[in-house]
This record gives structure tokens, C-alpha cells and sequence, in this order.
């Protein structure tokens, strides 16, 4: 039985799509080199030209506005075997199909700006209760597009089963419409659940639309799934499907998780739709996640964050203004100011990085940062050590069980160079899948955004940030009980390691925005 069990799997790993995928790409790679192979055989002038241009993008990408690991990731491989890199940037960074995309994100954050204008009462109370914070609300209107809202409400979810028990409840109530974004969606308990309700609620009339990425459902989901969607009644799309070609294109994923339902409620956070993010499969222990539920005037952005996406593979025209909150929350059930926003790697600001920094250096008396992928950049890695040196009670959790080993090999050359900094890491007793931040009881972020290049530069993201909302409170007492399940990290710790482990780490920590 075991036998034929395993048997099973391996052809369902080789007659996979990810599989016939990787082969493709495999091939690609090998033609291109042997084109460069061939042309090398008749005349030595190739091998000189593609080496000169090899020296000559490197000294090109030193000098990009661009992050610095990216430039050490290209330079390295340019002057180390510049004939393949050399071909594979070239094809790599001048492709249709990137500039397209980023042409039509473009446009529609242009045509939805003026959707999403900050109201001037709602920046002057900031200003009055914390001009430093008044200061990220002004960035983020002005650069990321997204205001500050008042009369709204949060619930927080500590773990994934919470949030969605509460989805669950807040979908079967929908009676306009249903927009729903997500990185992973996997066959399931929790996706079977909310599918019945999705195709329920579309026979209902109500416009149920689906969107998720096509490399994180890549193998969750049957092949071409989102044409069977369809024919239920579900609008869905892929987003930038993963096809076997090689394209920067493939980088930029959609890891947003957002569900938006009638304008008046809105989920946000790490957990995707995969019974592990319940507990209800176990693949590296117990997995920890977080999410929030907002009620009120804030969840307009999330309908235009979700329509400014939705726009870029569906070219149905929307009526914004009948999309609008139509709920009015008693005064005595609100309490603060939220700013839900996005980040985009399709432009030139860096949203998620910035309101990190921002609440790093604004933060009085800790820091407090739950995060799967701890690989931090220059920028961040400063900014907590400036936060430690002058006294901050600064934190960070990871998970003892992660889904990627290299990720927790990179984390690791980190490790020691944070701790002698007075940074206190801790790993958790299993998967810590929560992308959280708070500081000082008063600010907070829940969101998609982890703390690595991929999230920071590379993928679409999304959170909500929280300013004397209450929900400040709750955050750090989750991050509080989680200690307790979690491992402190010590200089004794990083000694113990072998100088192969170490190697491994410093190797792929040159390469980490790569990855």
C-alpha cells in the first residue's frame, strides 16, 4: 500500500503542471546557452563582447536608483560568468509583457485617485492627537494613494480559524457584492466552505468576484479551475498565471489577501484560503497566523485597492460610486484612524518599507514585529539597531518550523549581527505565518507584508495600519502569549553552528533578492 502510495505521488509530481512548467523553463535556459556555446566555437570576439558588456551592466545596474541587494545579486553573477548573465538580463529586463502591466496598474491608480481623496477633517484631528503620525498619513495619501479614514472599527484575529469562522458569518450576509484577492487558494475544507457560499450568493445575484495568483495556487488548484469557477457563476481571474516562460513578469505576485463584502466589511492579513491556515492541516506544526475584520468608511479602500487589480485582467467598466460603504457606524463603536494601503513593485515607492521604517523610528518604547521571512535590508537593519541603541525593548518572532529552509538559513546570518545590536529574536514552537507590527500601544500594522526582498520589492502586498484604534493593545498581548510558545535566540546559539551551515547562509544571503 505504501509502495503504491508513493508510486501515486511521484507521478502526480512529474504529469504536474508545475513540473511540465519547470521543464520548459529548463529548456529555455539550456538553447540560450547553447547559442552562447555555439557562437563562442566560431569566434572568440563573442566571448569578449558578451564579457564587456558584462563589466559594462554592472557598472549600468551600481549606478540604478535601485536597492542595493538587487545590484550585489546582478553584479556578482555579471562579472563572475558574464556570458549567461549577461543574455539572461537582457531578456530578462526588456519584455513586453512587464511593461504592459505595469502601464495598465499605472493608469488605474491614475483613474481611481480621485476615489480615494483624503478627507482634510480627518488629517487635522490627526494632527492635533500626533503630528508624527499625521506625517505617514500625508506619505501615504500622497504617494501611495491611499487616505487616512476615520468611523470604522476593527476586530482582531489571532489565529487563522477566528477569522474565518468570521468570514464565513460576514459572506453568508452579503447581498450586493463579493470581491475576494488571494495569494493561495487551496482545495479544502475552508475553501469548500466558502465556495458553496460564493456560488450561493451568485445564483442570489450578487457580483461575486475571485481573484488569485497563479503561482500560489499553481498546485492547490485544478488545471484551468477559474474557467469552472465561471461556469458557477463566480467572475474570476488568475493573476499573471504562471506560464513557461522567462520573464521578470513571473516575479511580481500578487500576495494580497483581501476580501471586501458589500462596501461595509473588509479582511485583511496573512491568512490565505488553505486548510493549513485553520489547523486543519498540519505541515510545520502548529500554525500561527493573524488577520483583521474592518467595518466602516476604511473598507473603501480596500474596494478600490481591489478594483485597481481587478482592472488589469478584466476589462468590465465599474461603477465606483455604487460600490461605496453604505454602513454608518454609531460613534461609540469607533474609535481611532485607519489607513488601509497597498504596495505595488510596479512603481517607484517602496509603501510597505516605508511605513516600517517610519514606525521603527517613531516608536518610544518597543517594537514589537512577528514575521515568517526575516531577511531585512540595510535600510531596516539600521533603523533597528538605532531603535535598540536607544533603549527600545525591540522583538522579533520567526518561525522554528519554517516552509522554506533557505529562507531560515538567510534569517540566521542575520541573526547575529541583530542580537549584538540588542535586538531579541525569538522562534516560535512551529509555522509563524503572522505579518504584524506594533509599537508603543498606539500604532499597529496587520497586513501581507513580510520583512524579506520578495514582500518589500517584488510582489503586490497589502495591509491596514492603526493608530488609536484599541486594537494596538490586543496585538501586543498576542505577541505577549506567543513568547511563551516561542524560543529566545542567544550569541551562543549562532556560535554552535557548523561553518558549513554558516557558509550555506552567507551564500544565499548574496542572492536573496533572487530568490
Amino acid at each position: 500500500m505504501k509502495k503504491s502510495t508513493f508510486w501515486k505521488k511521484l507521478a502526480r509530481i512529474l504529469f504536474s503542471q508545475k513540473t511540465t512548467i519547470i521543464i520548459l523553463l529548463l529548456l529555455q535556459i539550456f538553447f540560450i546557452m547553447s547559442m552562447i556555446l555555439g557562437a563562442l566555437d566560431y569566434s572568440q570576439f563573442t566571448y569578449y563582447l558578451l564579457s564587456a558588456l558584462g563589466l559594462a551592466l554592472a557598472a549600468y545596474i551600481c549606478n540604478q536608483d535601485v536597492n542595493p541587494g538587487y545590484k550585489l545579486a546582478w553584479v556578482i553573477p555579471l562579472l563572475a560568468i558574464p556570458l549567461f548573465s549577461t543574455v539572461a538580463y537582457f531578456i530578462l529586463s526588456n519584455q513586453y509583457s512587464t511593461k504592459a502591466v505595469r502601464k495598465k496598474h499605472i493608469e488605474n491608480c491614475k483613474k481611481t485617485a480621485p476615489y480615494l481623496r483624503q478627507d482634510p477633517r480627518v488629517l487635522s484631528d490627526l494632527i492635533i492627537e500626533n503630528s508624527s503620525v499625521s506625517k505617514l498619513s500625508e506619505y501615504l495619501d500622497k504617494y501611495a494613494g491611499y487616505p487616512t479614514c476615520r468611523g470604522s472599527s476593527i476586530e482582531y484575529f489571532s489565529c487563522g480559524m477566528d477569522k474565518f469562522r468570521a468570514m464565513v458569518r460576514e459572506l453568508k450576509k452579503a447581498r450586493r457584492f463579493i470581491f475576494m484577492e488571494y495569494f493561495i487558494i487551496g482545495q479544502g475544507e475552508m475553501w469548500s466552505e466558502i465556495r458553496d457560499i460564493l456560488i450561493e450568493k451568485a445564483a442570489q445575484g450578487v457580483d461575486v468576484r475571485l481573484m488569485y495568483d497563479g503561482m500560489g495556487s499553481l498546485d492547490l488548484l485544478p488545471f484551468r479551475y477559474d474557467k469552472k469557477l465561471r461556469e458557477a457563476g463566480i467572475k474570476c481571474h488568475v493573476f499573471n498565471p504562471f506560464r513557461p516562460l522567462l520573464s521578470t513578469i513571473q516575479n511580481n505576485r500578487d500576495h494580497r489577501k483581501i476580501c471586501v463584502i458589500d462596501g461595509n466589511v473588509a479582511f485583511t492579513g496573512g491568512v490565505n484560503i488553505a486548510d493549513e491556515y485553520i489547523g486543519r492541516l498540519d505541515r510545520f506544526g502548529v500554525w500561527k497566523d493573524s488577520a483583521v475584520m474592518i467595518r466602516g468608511s476604511a473598507v473603501w479602500n480596500f474596494t478600490v485597492m481591489f478594483l485597481q487589480m481587478w482592472e488589469i485582467v478584466d476589462s468590465e467598466p465599474n461603477d465606483y460610486n455604487s460600490l461605496r460603504p453604505s454602513l454608518t457606524l454609531p460613534e461609540e463603536e469607533t474609535r481611532g484612524f485607519v489607513i488601509p494601503y497597498g504596495d505595488s513593485p510596479l512603481d517607484r515607492e517602496n509603501v510597505g518599507e516605508m511605513v516600517y521604517l517610519d514606525m521603527i523610528n517613531h516608536a518610544r518604547k518597543y517594537v514589537y514585529i512577528t514575521t515568517p521571512y526575516l531577511i531585512p535590508n540595510n535600510e531596516l537593519v539600521t533603523a533597528l539597531e538605532y531603535a535598540a541603541k536607544s533603549g527600545l525593548d525591540v522583538r522579533i518572532i520567526t518561525p522554528g518550523h519554517p516552509d522554506k529552509w533557505y529562507c531560515r538559513s538567510i534569517a540566521w546570518s542575520y541573526y547575529r549581527d541583530l542580537l549584538e545590536l540588542g535586538v531579541r529574536i525569538y522562534e516560535f514552537d512551529g509555522f509563524i505565518h503572522a505579518k504584524n507590527c506594533v509599537t508603543d500601544d498606539k500604532c499597529a500594522v496587520v497586513g501581507t507584508i513580510n520583512l524579506d526582498y520578495r514582500s518589500l520589492y517584488l510582489h503586490f502586498e497589502c495591509a491596514a495600519f492603526m493608530y488609536g484604534t484599541g486594537t494596538e493593545l490586543q496585538i501586543r498581548q498576542d505577541f505577549e502569549d506567543t513568547l511563551r510558545h516561542s524560543r529566545e535566540i542567544t550569541v551562543a546559539d549562532c556560535d554552535k553552528r557548523s561553518m558549513f551551515s554558516c557558509a550555506v547562509s552567507a551564500v544565499l544571503r548574496m542572492f536573496a533578492p533572487l530568490l
